[in-house]
């Protein structure tokens, strides 16, 4: 009878695994504690970012209520020196001099009619003049840099503008679903120094065409006087302005005292701040 050969059986095995099973058990479990260890740090962190975006909002909101006792408060002084100035003026009216001046005997009413209309015909006049310096000034818009959408930006790319030498295009990402493209005159900056930088942008400025390429941003950069000290803007000092280290892209720049939300987009004409 033939005999049968039954085939070979072959055990793959994964690299790792074996090469766990090859360590000592005490360098495996310290491995297993090393990784365990990690996964714990990432979750620190990233609750730490959670609980510091919840405390930036709360200062907002908090500053906002703050603003609106203030506002408030002078609503209420306001009126209440309007009631005692209203009561100054009729205490005035009805003082007992006028009135004996107006009834004594053998002496002429009329001249004493006459002061009286002018009087009030005075201070009607300045009522009308102080009500119209006061419909003026709440006409006046107030500048409030909250209408302005500032948030932090990490710079992905970095490119020189095809047609323009002293201009840089730039893909910025800024928490969104695809990058933003920015057109800026940062050419004294190399590139490698922009690659990966995290920078205060302006986002909702109206996208322009610059020499062709569309920018749906701005960068926001300071400038110092050069040290020639002369109104030369070309030879100003521009750095930029440097986010917090712990700042992620999309989130927002805010200020205590302007709790406002921005505008959807920025009239070029309108004057914000």
């Amino acid at each position: 009878m033939a005999e049968k050969h039954n085939p070979p059986h072959h055990r793959h095995s994964i690299p790792g695994l074996s090469a766990l099973g090859k360590l000592d058990p005490k360098e495996s479990e310290m491995i297993m504690e090393y990784f365990t260890t990690q996964v714990l740090l990432l979750k620190d962190k990233e609750l730490l970012q959670k609980t510091v975006r919840e405390e930036k909002k709360l200062l907002v909101e908090n500053a906002k209520l703050k603003k609106d006792i203030s506002d408030l408060k002078i609503l209420l002084t306001e009126k209440q020196q309007k009631k005692k100035a209203k009561a100054a003026t009729a205490s005035k009216l009805t003082a007992p001099g006028s009135t004996a001046s107006l009834s004594a005997p053998g002496t002429n009413p009329k001249p004493g009619r006459e002061r009286d209309g002018r009087r009030r015909r005075g201070e009607r006049k300045g009522r009308r003049e102080r009500t119209k310096s006061e419909s003026a000034l709440e006409e006046e818009p107030r500048m409030d840099v909250s209408r302005l959408d500032l948030r932090i930006g990490r710079i992905v790319g970095v490119r020189y503008h095809p047609l323009a030498g002293a201009l840089y295009v730039q893909e910025v990402d800024l928490g969104e679903p695809a990058p933003r493209t920015v057109v800026s005159a940062l050419r004294h900056i190399p590139k490698e120094q922009l690659q990966g930088r995290l920078a205060v942008l302006l986002c909702n400025v109206r996208p322009c065409r610059v020499k062709g390429v569309v920018s749906t941003a701005m960068v926001l950069c300071g400038s110092a006087p050069n040290a020639h000290d002369n109104d030369n803007d070309d030879d100003a000092q521009v750095e930029f302005l440097e986010p917090p280290t712990n700042a992620v892209p999309g989130d927002r720049v805010t200020f205590y005292d302007y709790p406002g939300e921005p505008d959807r987009e920025l009239s070029p004409r309108e004057k914000v701040c």
